[in-house]
């Protein structure tokens, strides 16, 4: 999304790009079907369209929406309940205008989600938007009141939908926008003066919330206006003019720090006297659930950007359970990332339920939500992924203690793959005599230094055993064979020097065995 938001001025270089790229395509004829290619101007009335002609075919209920929220979203089951029911009603109104069918009395349902960060919001709306299909485009707010002006940029989020839609404007005019950050456009209310660019910004937005035609080209993007100009010589098929945002659904969110002190106060005012409550609302965690629209305005917002806001989401923090189970259960769990990390490898991890309750535990103390099970996952395992996939380690848990002092978890599956490693090499060091004995009616024995000095020559070498011997005493057979014709000597033992120096001691060997002869 950095393109979105990128400066609208070019650099010299960037506008020779953009040119030489839009010469390249004026070259190649435009493709002769679908009416966004064709130039359909979405400016005029057209008749209406069959919504599987859109790609749009919605027939979910709020309860099968839910449903596949909650195999990605841990918790949250009232906002969820809260989206599935706005999220039918808008898609099926939108199913309804393609049809024909008039629908004078309905308002767009356009979501506020409020929450602490790492609860779920961008996922809940990313889910949303990939079980309907629809194209979706995540942009942050704080990227609007940086640009120095309002309205270019603001309209560019519905572009990227276009661009989202590989070009399809009807797809793009019914996907979902969500707007992460929302609350960092309220007006400073303490400040002497209004907060202009954060309003600015809210009258822009409001615009594309309500109803509005968005320019299929930015003004401020020289080369498709150099593009229109020459389509428009040509005489050839326009692209489309603009982009109907009526049947777009936004969605914004934010953690509105502060909201909640407002919503307290508000509430101890109107329980002051006769009608006080023992228990009063605001002493309940969950008291964003009652924040209402003079609240909004009073946190800084433009009663007509709030009111275009009706449906009001509240997503709760999450406790060591939640994130627990977030690892253990949810489709999109971190674990899956790791799995897959460490499989490219050929290393099996195997997450224990200890571990994961730890890493939950310390994701908690992260105070970042599920972005901190992130967090803890990398600083404990970021050496296993460094050293692992360079050693002949093929798995390993990740428990509780690896969680908590991970150095000294590595440290010691090292040091026990060695010593496995080093009883496996040693086996297969006395498996090559074994072999050798069955092939030419000779055995051949190692001392234990022997099987040593082979194992860690076969380590330095990052040879195998079989293959380290099988170099050394090639000719071993032939030089033993004489040395038994000689003497009828059948068992060999092999020592350090014999490794060291195999051809030297074989060498000496057969001498000896001349002299025996003699």
């Amino acid at each position: 999304m950095n393109d979105v938001f990128a400066s609208s001025q070019p650099t010299p270089e960037e506008f020779q790009r953009r040119l030489n790229d839009l010469m390249r395509h004026l070259q190649t004829p435009p493709p002769a079907t679908g009416d966004a290619q064709a130039g359909h101007d979405h400016s005029a009335e057209s008749p209406a369209a069959d919504p599987a002609s859109t790609g749009l075919a919605f027939d979910r209920k709020p309860r099968e929406v839910k449903a596949h929220l909650d195999r990605f979203v841990i918790q949250q089951d009232e906002a969820k309940k809260v989206l599935s029911v706005a999220l039918c009603d808008h898609y099926h109104a939108v199913q309804a205008a393609l049809a024909g069918k008039a629908m004078p009395n309905y308002t767009k349902q356009n979501i506020i989600l409020l929450g602490p960060t790492g609860v779920g919001k961008t996922y809940l709306v990313r889910s949303m938007a990939d079980l309907i299909g629809v194209p979706f485009v995540k942009a942050d707010a704080t990227k609007f009141s940086e640009t120095g002006y309002v309205g270019g940029d603001v309209e560019d989020i519905v572009r990227e939908l276009v661009r989202r839609a590989d070009g399809d404007v009807a797809r793009a005019e019914h996907g979902i926008i969500y707007i992460d950050e929302i609350d960092k456009l309220a007006s400073a209310t303490n400040a002497s003066g209004r907060d202009v660019s954060g309003r600015g910004v809210q009258t822009n937005l409001l615009k594309l919330m309500e109803e509005t035609e968005v320019p299929a080209r930015s003004p401020q993007d020289m080369a498709a206006q150099i593009q229109a100009m020459m389509e428009t010589q040509r005489g050839g098929k326009k692209g489309p003019a603009t982009i109907n945002t009526k049947h777009i659904l936004f969605v914004v969110s934010g953690a509105f720090d502060g909201l909640d002190k407002l919503v307290r106060k508000r509430l101890r005012e109107a329980t002051i006297g006769f009608a006080a409550k023992p228990n009063s609302t605001a002493d309940r965690e969950r008291v964003l659930d009652e924040a209402q629209t003079r609240d909004f305005i009073d946190f800084g917002f433009e009663p007509e950007f709030i009111g275009r806001l009706p449906v009001r989401v509240v997503c709760q923090p999450l406790a060591v359970d939640d994130l627990f189970h977030i690892l253990k259960t949810s489709e999109g769990s971190i674990i899956r990332q790791y799995e897959q990390d460490f499989a490219a490898y050929g290393i099996e991890v195997l997450f224990h339920d200890d571990g994961l309750r730890r890493i939950a535990e310390r994701a908690g103390e992260e105070k970042t939500g599920a972005r901190g099970l992130m967090t803890v996952c990398e600083r404990a395992l970021r050496d296993f992924k460094f050293e692992l996939p360079s050693t002949h380690v093929k798995r390993f848990v990740v428990t509780r203690e690896l969680v908590d002092n991970p150095a000294t978890a590595l440290k010691q599956l090292l040091a026990e793959h060695a010593s496995e490693e080093r009883v496996v090499m040693r086996q297969l060091v006395h498996d090559y005599g074994e072999r050798f004995a069955k092939e030419h009616y000779l055995a051949l024995r190692f001392t234990d230094a022997a099987a040593d000095a082979l194992i860690a020559e076969a380590l330095e070498k990052k040879l195998s055993v079989r293959d380290l011997c099988g170099q050394k005493f090639k000719d071993f057979q032939f030089g033993l064979k004489l040395i038994a014709g000689n003497t009828g000597r059948k068992e060999f033992t092999l020592d350090a020097d014999a490794v060291a120096a195999p051809e030297k001691v074989l060498s000496e060997w057969v001498v000896v065995s001349y002299r025996k002869e003699e």
